[in-house]
């Protein structure tokens, strides 16, 4: 970032960043000319997408002129996300910095098919919009979490398993229409879509344990999925398959057929849809669906506790592998099933399998964002990728500015 290679897009990645907010440090860090950097910073100002904070002195004990700090201006626009669960879904408004101004849950069920729930999160939108107060100008991009492998370069879910109807399904173009017919938005606003464990593993990330370079959050609800955060940045894999653990097989499940149409895989022994229906055939106690166990969980019914650390135990296993290889900081428990139950049934295997060189340093927690993680790990997407360098020149010269 030397020299002239430094655009306005570069300038504002640092301030963001934390590395220079100040003229003085900027020109440092990139060998700008004072002259320089100040017309780049103009185009920033100009967009509204930086403002000038306090002033600072530098080294106070020798006095001088304070230097005006330089912020990322987080009110010029807001972000639509949404994060979908097999039977019901979340949406909210949210500022760049992550702060949710409208939210809205209800109903929404991912087997009804993409047009019609595409179309029903496109009318959530035009309510939050309204009741967040803000112009549906300002929106800048959406974001939008779903319960399947995504190839994030078309942002298209790939065979999914629990996903009828959506393998394919050009999602960011319908529901980018979506909100435009029903939200007024821009017709062409950016639209990114990820699979909903990478961006429960972002948000909590970004939220919690900001320091952690390895972040590993595995959620248990009516599938079973990991999220892989190295260096702040998502692990996705060649192709959006990282983090697919409830297909690996285990032992215990031979005779269990998974919605794959595979036998013994982890999600047919361990998941919410799998304790569900053990408690229904085994135990008489009527449930569908890992929210329907995480319910029971809550009541303390003891047949779903037993359960529950007994999936927790097959998870651990299978997560001693993932720790040996990733090395990670924190392994972080999200879902319907994320109780004490399931997590005591992982530690047991986990610390167990593991080597202890691998979990050493490792914390084994709960979510913190609780069902919120998707939904703040779609918008910090959103913003990151539509102010990362490149993008943000881009954008900047379609401004105008």
């Amino acid at each position: 970032m030397a020299g002239n290679q430094a655009n306005a897009g570069d300038l504002l990645h640092l301030v963001r960043s934390g590395r220079a907010t100040t003229r003085g440090a900027l020109q440092e860090v990139t060998g700008l000319s004072r002259a320089t950097v100040g017309q780049r910073l103009g185009r920033l100002f100009r967009a509204g997408w930086l403002r000038e904070g306090t002033a600072e002195t530098v080294n106070s004990r020798l006095g001088g002129r304070p230097s005006i700090h330089l912020e990322f201006d987080d009110t010029h626009a807001v972000v639509l996300a949404a994060a979908l669960d097999t039977r019901h879904a979340r949406a909210a408004v949210l500022t760049l910095s992550g702060e949710i101004l409208a939210e809205r849950t209800g109903n929404l069920t991912v087997q009804d098919g993409p047009e019609n729930v595409l179309s029903q999160l496109g009318v959530w939108f035009g309510d939050l919009i309204k009741e967040s107060g803000r112009d549906a100008g300002t929106v800048c991009g959406i974001g939008l979490a779903v319960p399947g492998p995504v190839d994030t370069g078309s942002g298209r879910v790939i065979q999914p398993p629990i996903m009828p109807g959506w393998d394919g399904y050009d999602i960011t173009g319908r529901l980018g229409r979506a909100a435009a017919e029903h939200a007024a938005t821009p017709s062409d606003l950016p639209v990114v879509v990820d699979n909903d464990a990478n961006l429960m593993a972002y948000g909590e990330q970004r939220a919690s344990h900001p320091d952690c370079a390895a972040f590993v959050l595995v959620k248990v609800s009516t599938g079973i999925g990991a999220g892989v955060v190295v260096d702040g940045a998502i692990y996705r894999g060649i192709d959006g398959g990282a983090g697919d653990i409830g297909h690996i097989r285990v032992p215990q499940g031979a005779d269990a057929l998974c919605r794959c149409g595979s036998y013994g895989c982890l999600a047919a022994v361990a998941s919410g849809r799998a304790l569900a229906r053990r408690l229904t055939e085994e135990a008489g106690v009527p449930a569908e669906s890992g929210s329907d166990v995480r319910e029971l969980l809550g009541a303390g019914h003891p047949e779903a506790v037993r359960l529950a650390r007994e999936a927790g135990r097959a998870v651990g296993e299978v997560l001693a592998t993932v720790v040996t290889l990733l090395n990670p900081g924190v392994l972080m428990i999200a879902g319907d099933l994320a109780g004490t139950p399931f997590l005591t049934g992982v530690r047991e295997l986990l610390y167990q399998r593991a080597l202890t060189r691998s979990t050493a340093h490792l914390d084994v927690v709960t979510a913190r964002l609780g069902d919120r993680s998707a939904l703040i790990g779609a918008g910090a997407l959103v913003v990151e990728e539509l102010y990362a360098p490149e993008r943000a020149e881009q954008r900047l010269a379609a401004l105008g500015v």
